[in-house]
């Protein structure tokens, strides 16, 4: 008797599993599930065996050779296009044409006594016989009814409810005359259940069922794939398993398992596994060879194949790992979930349960994982950055993560809240917004949607609105054009709170809100007036005084940066009798300058411009109208730090007495001009929800501006929120005030020295890191904690600053020179990588 194995499956639904490896070769009980079958084959004295393959079959061929290893004989048949569950078998006709085979799957596990269904075929002389099994849910095989001479009468392909009229299975498993194959042509799709064996049945040719009484498994999904290895280690099925069998526990040679290691059988256990103090293995687990358990960890009714690193006091229950993956201490793997080879998870990460994360994604430390990660190659610590939540456009950020964190935030809100929805041009954008839109009405908020609408806008409309109880603005991140950002304003229009995103955040990862009863959901409508609103205000606030007709300036060259904002600007500057000429004033998310060379291209031809036209002033606005550049008439570019002292000095001389907000890590000739003017500064930490607070906080009038040096000014008698077009002509309206040509003003500011570096660092160093930096700070100068820890001498200062979502430290420096400053920052960062590196030894 000869055999076919038919391993031609691509395995779909048991990705990721399949991901780098064909269903054949997925281990049970820590061999592929097909050599179980040549095993079972062997067995019962069948040697000649046929593989039918297609989805990966040079790793089959290359796996199990010719055959000598197992003491048979293999050939193959590979398909380049898939012909069917029988067409396959016309390849090789000439191997099958002389006598009885036997067809079984080469991905399901079985301990058929295939010498009793073999008896049961010659018995009655049959030119087919299905091995049948009795499930309990039939629905997903084909099921089928015999007579009681075991002759089939009916069956039927994957029935409904409706029409299953029995529990018997069709097992894939059949035994067949060579006759069968001449209802075939090589070349052909065919399929035994829906065209060989009904025409067979039609003909009047002998079909019988074989029930079964052995244990029987299609390893079709990733719940069937982990109940097979429970199967073999409660002994259900018979079958060969590796190892030494002490009681019931299988252990491999060259393991290392600690006294102190507690082994919680049925177990199995592969070749050279180290299990460490304290470890607890089982019950219902296996572990693949080559794997590390460290101490405290445990794994309860799992799966891990070869090659695996658990760290200590690390839990993985109920879940499957492939091979090749670090999942680092103190973290979870929950029931269900499946993790692709060669992943990397983080410490004091979780995975949730029946999260499934494809081959080579990195899970940074401190992540809860909520949604199978497909796409991309990592899962962000925290679902909250620095500016909300971002990720990848249409990959991380998709419309059904938004879907869930528009529920997410509002059911943290009152039922029936009003939360006011904006965006920039991206389609990308627009997509996700429709789908926070959806989330928000599904827990009952209404919406107020301002559709595409510059961020400046919309957070002034939130500020002045009186009903609207947060926002959400969604689009394509200023430095990179294929990420989006969805962030999320309290009724202020000001970043919530740490306190508030985490609430979100908890919602959101329990997905812990309650779906709205179909008569509240919430309402969605349009805003009104809002632009027309907003230009008025600031007209107002920047016209010049009554009976002064003269402009703020005679003429003014303005780049849009290709954002909506343009559509903003021309009325408003308009109406307060501006001269602009306008370039790059249409709408294009495409041609908006998010890269270091395309900004500086742009800004260039603005300073030409702005000369050849003779204007009196140039800017350039950025990040959706949020933040802006200056040039003026001679050309020369007033930006960042020398922006940033320009407006302290022009506020300082027109708000008596004027107070002023700086990041911590702003320069300190900040306080010097400032006192020229009598204006006091108030430091804040270096994040932007900082500076937005302290504006916020302070609304009632006691700050007048808050500014970082990154050209983002706030003025909270307008807005407490980053606006560059009323910025801008404050600029403007202050310059005319105090009657000052801005160059010559501008080349009286001193200059500033400060130095940034960057150093990455991993999670785990940083609290490490900076306590021993600040145990030194405090025996070499004077101290400032206000963020992070900035140490102050005689020559300067120096700021280190852990990033707050990036594995990464900031360190600032101002002295007297460029150099001097460049010097403290080398030998900073000397000591913190320094520091890193003897962290992660």
């Amino acid at each position: 008797m000869k055999a076919v194995i038919m391993a031609g499956g691509e395995g779909t639904r048991l990705r990721p599993l399949t991901g780098r490896r064909p269903k054949p070769l997925a281990p049970v009980m820590n061999l592929p599930i097909m050599e179980h079958s040549v095993n079972l084959l062997r067995q019962h004295g069948i040697t000649d065996i046929l593989f039918t393959l297609y989805y990966m079959a040079d790793e089959i061929e290359g796996y199990f050779g010719d055959g000598s290893r197992w003491g048979v004989k293999f050939q193959s048949a590979i398909q380049d296009t898939p012909l069917g569950t029988a067409g396959g078998l016309m390849l090789k006709k000439e191997f099958l044409s002389d006598e009885t085979f036997i067809i079984i799957s080469g991905d399901a596990l079985t301990d058929l006594d295939i010498t009793r269904a073999l008896q049961f075929h010659r018995d009655r002389q049959s030119d087919a016989t299905l091995v049948l099994s009795q499930v309990p849910n039939p629905l997903e095989f084909g099921v089928v009814i015999t007579d009681e001479m075991g002759r089939i009468r009916r069956f039927l392909e994957k029935p409904s409810w409706g029409e299953v009229f029995s529990d018997t299975v069709n097992t894939g498993m059949y035994i067949l005359e060579p006759s069968v194959l001449e209802r075939m042509e090589l070349g052909q799709n065919y399929d035994w259940s829906q065209d060989i064996f009904p025409a067979m049945l039609a003909d009047g040719r002998p079909i019988h069922g074989y029930i079964m009484d052995g244990y029987w498994c299609d390893v079709g999904n990733l719940n069937q794939y982990r109940e097979a290895q429970y199967a073999a280690l409660d002994g259900r099925v018979q079958m060969q398993v590796p190892g030494v069998k002490v009681g019931d526990v299988w252990t491999g040679a060259g393991c290392r398992i600690s006294p102190s290691a507690v082994i919680d059988g049925p177990v199995l256990i592969g070749n050279n596994v180290t299990i460490k103090d304290g470890a607890r293995v089982g019950p219902s687990s296996v572990i693949g060879d080559n794997t590390i358990i460290e101490e405290g960890a445990r794994v309860v009714r799992s799966v891990l194949w070869e090659n695996n690193y658990i760290g200590a006091n690390t839990l993985v229950s109920g879940a499957t790992v492939c091979s090749g993956c670090v999942i680092k201490r103190d973290s979870e793997v929950q029931e269900g979930a499946a993790i692709g080879e060669k992943c990397r998870i983080d410490r004091e990460s979780t995975v949730r349960s029946n999260i499934k994360l494809w081959p080579d994604k990195v899970v940074e430390a401190g992540s809860t994982v909520t949604m199978s990660l497909v796409w991309g190659n990592k899962w962000s610590g925290a679902l909250f950055r620095d500016l909300g939540v971002a990720g990848i456009a249409n990959i991380e950020i998709n419309p059904e993560f938004a879907s869930k964190l528009g529920a997410a935030f509002g059911a943290t809100l009152r039922p029936g809240s009003n939360v006011m929805v904006a965006r920039d041009s991206g389609l990308a954008s627009r997509m996700v917004k429709r789908a926070m839109v959806a989330g928000l009405m599904s827990v009952g908020c209404n919406v107020v949607n301002l559709r595409s609408t510059p961020l400046p806008v919309m957070r002034f409309s939130l500020n002045r609105s009186r009903s609207a109880a947060g926002g959400v603005y969604v689009r394509l991140a200023p430095d990179n054009p294929r990420a989006l950002m969805i962030e999320i304003f309290d009724a202020n229009g000001v970043y919530l709170s740490r306190a508030s995103e985490r609430k979100v955040e908890s919602v959101f990862y329990r997905e812990d809100y309650a779906r709205a009863d179909a008569e509240q959901i919430g309402s969605l409508e349009y805003g009104v007036r809002n632009l027309e609103v907003y230009n008025d205000t600031l007209v107002g606030q920047l016209r010049s005084e009554e009976g002064d007709d003269e402009p703020l300036a005679q003429k003014v060259v303005a780049d849009f940066s290709f954002a909506r904002v343009a559509n903003v600007n021309a009325e408003a500057y308009g109406r307060m009798g501006l001269d602009v000429t306008s370039l790059n004033a249409f709408t294009d998310p495409r041609k908006t300058p998010r890269k270091v060379e395309d900004r500086a291209g742009i800004l260039s031809n603005l300073a030409s411009i702005v000369t050849a036209l003779r204007a009196d002033v140039g800017v350039m606005f950025e990040n959706d109208g949020e933040r802006f550049c200056a040039v003026d008439h001679t050309g020369a570019v007033i930006e960042d730090e020398k922006l940033l002292l320009l407006m302290v000095a022009l506020v300082g001389r027109t708000v008596k007495p004027a107070s002023i907000a700086v990041p911590v890590s702003a320069p300190s000739c900040v306080e010097s001009i400032a006192a020229l003017h009598g204006a006091a500064v108030v430091r804040t930490k270096t994040d932007v929800r900082s500076l937005m607070a302290a504006a916020s906080k302070q609304a009632g009038g006691d700050v007048h501006l808050a500014a970082d040096a990154s050209g983002g000014f706030i003025f909270p008698g307008f807005t407490t929120s980053f606006d560059a077009i009323y910025s801008f002509g404050k600029l403007l309206k202050m310059l005319k005030e105090q009657g000052l040509n801005l160059h010559e003003f501008v080349a009286e500011l001193p200059e500033t020295t400060t130095e940034l570096a960057e150093i990455r660092c991993p999670w785990d160093a940083k609290g490490i890191i900076m306590r021993t930096l600040i145990e030194e700070a405090e025996q070499s100068g004077q101290v400032e904690l206000i963020d992070g820890v900035k140490v102050i001498d005689a020559d300067g200062w120096t700021l280190v600053v852990p990033h707050s979502s990036d594995p990464c430290i900031h360190v600032y420096a101002e002295a007297g020179t460029r150099e001097a400053s460049k010097a403290r920052v080398a030998l900073t960062s000397e000591r913190i990588c320094a520091l890193r590196d003897q962290a992660r030894r």
